[in-house]
């Protein structure tokens, strides 16, 4: 860990992981600024997860330097909620009863104040998921790792959850690392985004878009068109207009 406020949150350097006789990440070099969102895309394999899990202490690299705040949360794909315990006891476990206001008002910056009392069998998928982020913003990370954590949405809820993230990561200016396989999604929420290839990262680009971000916005459309190219996807070439017509005096 670093305490300088001008080092990055994250610096990692040579890092290496082995799997059998696999090495899934392989002289991985990765700086995440505080306060910068980065997006890292992937084949299923590739080692995003390996990568983010080492970045949250749950895993350890075989080598390298990773350097990380001590003040970081994981949100995973499911939201991993305690049945026993109601809403408002998930956000806070772990922590002081001293601290239910600050999970009261964590659950308010998503939306679900008033859900403080049920049980998690009671919440719709988009909801349990809010109280798991809710869970993570209440500990003030310095470091927020979000591992495809809408991935099991459906595509309305996902787009709203999404829309949450960005608002709440902006309030809140955490370092950001979002593992996720959803190009849109990559750019629309991300300040860079990487392509994590072969052990490496073979694409590493800021996103020189305006917010909010506009799927039909011709930068849009063309970086999308690179990711998946680097990604190893052909994308269809954009529609071209029908020739104009100039018969009968129509142009």
């Amino acid at each position: 860990m670093t305490d300088s406020t001008s080092a990055p949150a994250v610096r990692v350097r040579g890092l290496r992981r082995v799997f059998g006789a696999r090495a899934v990440l392989d002289d991985l070099r990765l700086d995440i600024a505080r306060g910068e969102f980065v997006a890292l895309l992937g084949a299923s394999g590739s080692g995003k997860t390996t990568l983010l899990r080492i970045l949250g202490a749950l895993d350890a690299a075989d080598e390298g330097e990773v350097l990380v705040p001590e003040a970081r949360t994981i949100v995973f794909q499911e939201p991993r909620l305690v049945p026993s315990k109601k809403v408002l006891a998930n956000v806070t476990v772990g922590l002081p009863r001293s601290r239910s206001a600050d999970g009261l008002g964590a659950l308010a910056e998503v939306g679900l104040e008033r859900h403080a009392g049920a049980w998690p069998t009671t919440l719709s998928g988009g909801e349990a998921q809010r109280v798991a982020l809710a869970r993570a913003l209440v500990r003030q990370p310095e470091l927020l790792l979000l591992d495809e954590p809408f991935a099991a949405l459906d595509a309305l809820t996902r787009l709203k959850m999404q829309a949450l993230v960005g608002e709440l990561c902006l309030r809140h200016r955490p370092a950001v690392l979002l593992v996720t396989h959803d190009v849109d999604e990559a750019v629309r929420l991300a300040d860079r985004v990487a392509v994590l290839r072969d052990g490496r990262l073979v694409t590493d680009e800021k996103v020189g878009i305006g917010r909010p971000r506009d799927p039909g916005d011709p930068a849009f459309a063309a970086l999308r068109r690179r990711l998946l190219a680097d990604l190893g996807v052909e994308a269809p070439a954009p529609s071209l207009p029908s020739p104009a017509r100039t018969e009968a005096g129509v142009t």
